[in-house]
């Protein structure tokens, strides 16, 4: 190929094969664990998917936690092939109550997997991952955890939890691309999933994949995404010259911030303190304040506030603060842009104040 139409975005280079597996390993120690590590050239959502369809099949019984619209789609994909799904939906756009899930329990005991998200980006809420997660190991059952949009941004300890199937994508706290995503897989997940009856030949195969383990983890199967793991490194080189507590300070650190300056206005968070996501923090508008109108209010500014997600979210406004964002610029430059929302549809708010408290959290 002439030079002159060489492109750095087209034509990168192949990624090194040998690469892969340290790529592995350093997502490996992020979510601590010496489990084994799949990786996907796909959003985080294939690889849940993936999961549950390796999973599935008749006479394996799952209960699905749902916290959120995406959390019902793990029953679908359970059902699909042809496990029995119980559903144990939480209140509306809130996080799921422990005492509940163990309840869920014990009047399943043929249980074999739990299913459920750690923190929610659809409306904020953080489930109650160690509860969860001791229950079901008492009583045997395998865990699956969507922590994508918590990995890096919350503690996630997945071997002294004993976390067996745990999906991470890099793109929220780790800030990387949304194009590659992993999980890890612990020995009594494979048990399960390499029981008769589980998919094979298939991109959704985890027992496919798990052929790249037992051939050394070498080159991926089908065509690499360079560009992909290329930017992959590249965030993990960042999230490790920070320091894993580093990051999770500086996510803790935006969700006070963000939730003070939204006090300080008036506004009400949604979730409650330590059931509330460190990368989103949700608010409740005032009664009679429509969610579109209200945005519509503040969409002149360089900000990053959104609707709520699904039921129950209606009525809610998302302040996002996740990986680079989480940051003094990024938090009072939302708070104020709410703050001024607020003020354009004829309601009063303390906007300096508001600038104050979240000031208080960087003024050392």
């Amino acid at each position: 190929m002439p030079f002159d139409h060489w492109n750095a975005l087209n034509d990168a280079p192949v990624f090194p094969p040998e690469r892969f597996g340290l790529v592995a390993d350093r997502l490996g120690r992020i979510l601590k664990t010496r489990n084994d590590i799949l990786l996907f050239q796909a959003e985080a959502v294939v690889a849940l998917e993936a999961a549950t369809a390796s999973l599935a099949r008749p006479g394996l019984k799952a209960i699905n936690i749902v916290t959120s619209p995406f959390g019902a789609w793990f029953g679908g994909w359970l059902r699909r092939g042809g496990a029995e799904v119980v559903t144990l939906s939480a209140e509306p756009a809130r996080s799921i109550d422990a005492k509940a899930v163990t309840a869920a329990f014990d009047a399943h005991p043929e249980t074999k997997v739990v299913i459920f998200c750690h923190a929610e980006s659809a409306n904020g809420v953080l489930n109650p991952l160690e509860e969860i997660v001791v229950a079901a190991r008492a009583r045997g059952i395998v865990t699956v955890v969507d922590a994508v949009a918590s990995v890096g941004g919350h503690a996630l300890d997945v071997d002294a939890l004993g976390v067996d199937i745990a999906v991470i994508g890099p793109q929220k706290s780790l800030a990387g691309p949304a194009g590659v995503s992993a999980l890890s897989v612990s020995p009594a997940a494979w048990r399960l999933i390499t029981a008769e009856g589980g998919p094979q030949d298939s991109t959704l195969s985890l027992l496919d994949r798990k052929a790249w383990l037992d051939a050394g983890r070498g080159a991926l199967p089908g065509t690499s995404a360079a560009l992909e793991f290329f930017a992959l490194e590249a965030a993990l080189d960042r999230f490790e010259a920070e320091g894993p507590d580093a990051v999770l300070v500086r996510h803790a650190q935006a969700a006070k911030a963000a939730r003070e300056g939204l006090i300080a206005l008036g506004a009400q968070p949604w979730a409650a303190p330590g059931r509330a996501s460190h990368l989103v923090t949700t608010a409740r508008l005032p009664d009679g304040v429509d969610a579109e109108a209200f945005l519509a209010a503040a969409a002149h500014l360089d900000t990053d506030m959104s609707p709520g997600v699904g039921p129950g979210a209606e009525n809610l406004v998302r302040l996002n603060h996740t990986g680079r964002r989480a940051c003094f610029e990024a938090v009072l430059g939302n708070v104020a842009a709410y703050g001024i929302a607020l003020r354009k549809l004829g309601l009063e708010a303390d906007i300096a104040t508001a600038a104050a408290a979240v000031a208080a959290h960087y003024a050392d």
